[in-house]
């Protein structure tokens, strides 16, 4: 019989938007005891927004303490109630993204909604006033914050320790629930720490994409590009509104390198693909190299370029000027026809990878997809602009990496990767 946790969630915004912070805790039911507890300081942030984060934290905490529980989510916000439970419609496009990410965390058949009022939500409106206050004070939310502690001036972090880029990390936002399980801000488990004098040393990192940091085994996206089409030597636009072309023979012999090159890593545990007919060959000729099945995700797709599919850039800007300039210069703007704006697809994308690191948390997988949704993955992952997306480079069947680890950074490991092929 699976197991049932409770989730109370909260968030608070002073301005609205303003100052804003969430706070969840994971309770068993039987005993009302407090299995994990999770709260960030988001910095501008409306209500809302803390409200649907702290839900998303909550639920990643009881997913670390058990998958396959079934879960009572408890909160004194009813829009969030009344919208996750399907009764009312979620418009605001902040909301969207968030309400996916809560749903992609378990089936929503395992979670049901409850309202509360606020005075049977105190511990989740604690953790986020703590977390609202520690910002305020300049400080990450720790395990016992409050306004006092706050008080006693600057500390160092306990066990804070540097990690493979060489940044320093230390327990920021997390704490430990009695089974030893450690859950971040965003609520994704990391390895129980060693401790005391007599602590044997922690084993060097292994080696590949996945190595550990302090915070645990990072959820690790191995990103592929697809191989050439016979449009891809010709820099034609070749999004998901086109004539989804097969690899041509090079690109097939570049599907096979690249299979051979991830077999010698070992790494990979699961492959996901674009829809398109050029990624899902490349994916089932390294899938069939590694021994695994092919994943579909439709949220991997290309951009949808309108009117210039097949088109050259030269082409474009003969032909639709004006629309190539606006789209040169805001991310909103749409090609000719009706295509996808970049913002449109950074939101598809963004979805899609939240979805798939609840979904394979703390494993190594390699998204096999296209140039746009693998430059808006790096983008998100280092914080950039829209305009980054003009600033790389992606080769055909080259490989990029980003780790997520349970704090909810991330870390860039590879760009561009074209070693495989040479």
């Amino acid at each position: 019989m699976p197991r049932t946790f409770i989730v109370e969630a909260d968030g608070g915004s002073r301005g609205n938007p303003g100052p804003a912070g969430y706070g969840a805790v994971v309770i068993d039911p039987g005993t009302g005891e407090t299995l994990a507890e999770a709260a960030e300081y988001l910095g501008t942030a409306t209500n809302n927004v803390a409200e649907y984060k702290g839900l998303v934290a909550g639920l990643r905490a009881a997913y670390a303490l058990d998958p396959e529980a079934e879960i009572r989510v408890r909160m004194d916000s009813k829009l969030v109630v009344e919208q996750m439970s399907g009764r009312w419609k979620i418009k605001h496009p902040d909301m969207q993204p968030l309400a996916a990410a809560a749903r992609a965390v378990f089936p929503p058949d395992r979670v049901t909604y409850e309202w509360i009022p606020r005075a049977q939500n105190k511990h989740a409106d604690r953790l986020a006033n703590e977390a609202m206050d520690a910002g305020a004070a300049g400080r990450q939310w720790e395990p016992g914050t409050s306004k006092a502690a706050l008080a006693t001036g600057p500390r160092e972090p306990a066990g804070a320790t540097a990690d493979p880029q060489g940044a320093t990390t230390g327990p920021q936002g997390v704490t430990a629930g009695p089974q030893g399980a450690t859950v971040g801000p965003l609520g994704a488990a990391a390895e129980p720490q060693a401790a005391g004098p007599d602590a044997a040393v922690t084993a060097a990192p292994s080696s590949g994409w996945a190595a550990p940091a302090d915070l645990g085994t990072p959820t690790t996206f191995v990103l592929l590009r697809h191989g050439e089409t016979a449009l891809t030597p010709e820099k034609r636009f070749s999004g998901s509104g086109g004539s989804d072309p097969e690899l041509s023979a090079a690109g097939r012999l570049q599907a096979r390198e690249a299979a051979a090159a991830l077999a010698v890593r070992g790494t990979v545990q699961a492959v996901v693909s674009s829809p398109l007919r050029r990624c899902r060959e490349t994916a089932e000729t390294i899938a069939d190299r590694l021994g695994l099945d092919v994943r579909v995700e439709d949220g991997l797709r290309e951009t949808d370029f309108g009117a210039w599919e097949g088109l050259t850039f030269s082409e474009v800007r003969e032909r639709h000027p004006a629309d190539l300039n606006a789209w040169l210069a805001s991310d909103k703007a749409e090609p000719t026809g009706g295509g996808e704006s970049f913002a449109a697809v950074a939101r598809r994308v963004e979805l899609t990878r939240d979805k798939l690191r609840a979904r394979y948390a703390g494993k190594t997988v390699l998204l096999v997809t296209h140039v746009t949704p693998v430059k808006t993955l790096v983008r998100l992952a280092l914080g950039a602009p829209p305009e980054a997306l003009f600033r790389m480079e992606l080769s055909a069947a080259s490989l990029s990496a980003i780790a997520y680890y349970a704090d909810g950074n991330a870390s860039l490991r590879l760009l561009n990767d074209t070693s495989h092929l040479r």
